[in-house]
């Protein structure tokens, strides 16, 4: 499933690339014309003083494609990658103290509540953008400068418009299947998102003048701003409400902050056109219905439990969930750095796009296996960190879901490659088909085993969509097939990485040990590619690791 970082989760992952791959999909290899080649003007010009600027930023972008074809791209992914998790890493573990001080102070129940909240919200989060930040993002960086900030404006406009709709559909959900504590704190919520929402428009500019820095300190400027109100609220003794409407005052200071970076490099003010609106949407319509159905994909198996178990168990799915949904950024920003390369070859070299596919597909398989034996051996430990005794039974839900992440790394590989060749409506298709059976398979496990049972059919509607996704992107592409090498040595890596679970030693023991024997495996069998190693900055590593030729 395409949802490789999800419009809100990690999203500038996806649109600082946009950026980088200015050129469209083109039809000959492969690409969808009637969605790439977007028939529509954003308004009338620009002021000259205005237009130079932009020109500026478009020139930047540019330079930056012509890194794509060079065989420098390959490292500028890898380093690129490694910086945008380091960067995330920073932001996920000061996350991590605001969800244990969250989880502890309000309880079992009202957790529950509380996530349940931020799933509708996440909902309208991602359905009110619908793939307009990173198609758009992408149409900016290639128009003329006369056009580009006009295009903004009436993006900014469209997403207010379709937040507001979406807000409004929500709180009368909130009323009517909960209650209304919860609808008052939605509507809350929904304040913060149009706040949220604003600043991502108004950081476009920085996308496209490739001040991606700006981009990420504004990033981590609101998760440390969000765990300091979730500090003082916890202070204060506040109750469900006021976590639900701290991201007001945190919008309100980030918001502040990204104007005076943008200010006089474009107009601020949004703009409403329905005629312009119209012809955006009906050009990117079934990528947008794909995000659609990525957004309820993550969420639904919450509203499942909130809706068909108790207050307890969505308590414990709830803790679980928290956990993992920090984590699923993490497949997006490490196959999402190599999504230029990946749209180039698209368009001129399929030969060049499954060599690349084949090298991430490989990355991508360690990666997630390492992340979900991690899970398996660390989960009491991250439970008992951010929830303490009384979540102890999450820990075996979280186990399971950590299944599903794993896959999702894979997944992430194909979503990227049916992208690059401009596939919308084969993601459409698979998104909505994942969508489905992710309630098919969720729904009646809930009813037998409660939280367990939702891990238990998300996990596996995760390795399901994998599946299905790599069939509908390898199918009468044999150049895109990738060697399968690297499987059988994470397989018997992971299944050795396991056995700490059995060892009477501390959970931290525990989490090295199995780290040390999946690597120690991966190094026996060669399972790393040469390339992979020689990007390393020690150049004698590879031959010190006996990486001295070519790969098995």
């Amino acid at each position: 499933m395409q949802r490789c970082p999800s419009p809100l989760e990690g999203r500038w992952a996806l649109v600082s690339v946009a950026i980088a791959c200015s050129p469209h999909v083109s039809a000959e290899s492969g690409g969808d014309p009637a969605v790439d080649e977007v028939p529509w003007s954003g308004g009338t010009a620009a002021p000259a003083v205005r237009a130079r600027s932009e020109s500026s930023a478009a020139t930047g972008a540019e330079d930056r494609t012509d890194l794509l074809s060079s065989t420098a791209a390959g490292r500028a992914a890898v380093r690129g990658g490694a910086l945008r998790v380091g960067g995330y890493a920073i932001g996920a573990l000061v996350s991590a103290v605001g969800a244990a001080l969250l989880l502890r102070h309000l309880g079992v129940v009202d957790t529950g509540r509380y996530v349940t909240t931020m799933s509708l919200v996440a909902i309208v989060g991602a359905l009110s953008d619908l793939g307009i930040t990173a198609i758009g993002v992408r149409e900016i960086a290639i128009r003329p400068p006369e056009e580009r900030w006009p295009l903004a404006r009436d993006l900014l406009g469209l997403r207010i418009t379709l937040t507001l709709v979406g807000g409004v559909a929500v709180i009368a959900i909130a009323w009517v299947a909960y209650s209304r504590v919860l609808a008052a704190g939605v509507a809350l919520a929904i304040v913060g998102l149009l706040l949220q929402a604003t600043q991502d428009n108004f950081a476009i500019s920085l996308v496209v003048g490739l001040r991606l820095g700006w981009v990420a300190a504004l990033d981590l400027m609101r998760q440390l701003l969000t765990t300091l109100s979730i500090a003082l609220l916890v202070l204060l003794g506040s109750r469900l409400l006021p976590f639900l409407g701290m991201s007001i005052p945190v919008g309100i200071v980030v918001l502040a902050v990204a104007i005076l970076l943008v200010r006089g490099a474009r107009t601020l003010t949004p703009t409403f056109s329905w005629r312009r609106w119209r012809k955006f949407m009906s050009a990117i319509l079934p990528y947008s219905v794909a995000v659609a159905a990525s957004a309820l994909y993550f969420r639904a198996s919450i509203l499942l439990v909130s809706a068909l178990s108790s207050g307890t168990q969505l308590g414990y799915f709830s803790a679980s969930f928290r956990v993992i949904e920090g984590l699923t950024v993490l497949p997006g920003l490490i196959v999402g750095s190599a999504f230029p390369i990946f749209a180039r070859a698209a368009r001129d070299d399929h030969e060049r796009l499954g060599y690349g596919l084949e090298r991430v597909f490989e990355v991508s398989v360690i990666v997630g296996s390492w992340l979900a034996i991690s899970i398996a051996v660390g989960a009491p430990l991250a439970i008992r960190i951010i929830g303490g005794a009384a979540f102890k039974p999450a820990a075996t839900v979280l186990a399971i879901q950590g299944i599903g992440l794993g896959a999702m790394f894979v997944n992430c590989v194909w979503g990227y490659g049916l992208l690059s060749l401009g596939l919308y409506r084969q993601i459409m298709l698979t998104n909505t088909s994942a969508l489905a059976l992710d309630i098919v398979l969720v729904a009646p496990l809930v009813l037998v085993d409660g939280a367990r049972g939702a891990a238990i059919g998300t996990a596996a509607a995760e390795v399901v969509v994998g599946i299905v996704m790599a069939m509908a992107l390898l199918r009468g592409r044999p150049q895109l097939r990738p060697s399968l090498r690297v499987l059988p040595r994470a397989a018997l890596a992971a299944t050795l990485g396991l056995i700490p679970l059995a060892l009477p030693v501390p959970s931290i023991a525990r989490i090295l040990i199995s780290t040390a024997l999946f690597a120690a495996v991966l190094l026996a069998t060669r399972a790393f590619r040469a390339e992979l190693i020689d990007l390393l900055p020690k150049g004698r590593l590879g031959t010190w690791l006996g990486y001295g030729g070519g790969d098995p």
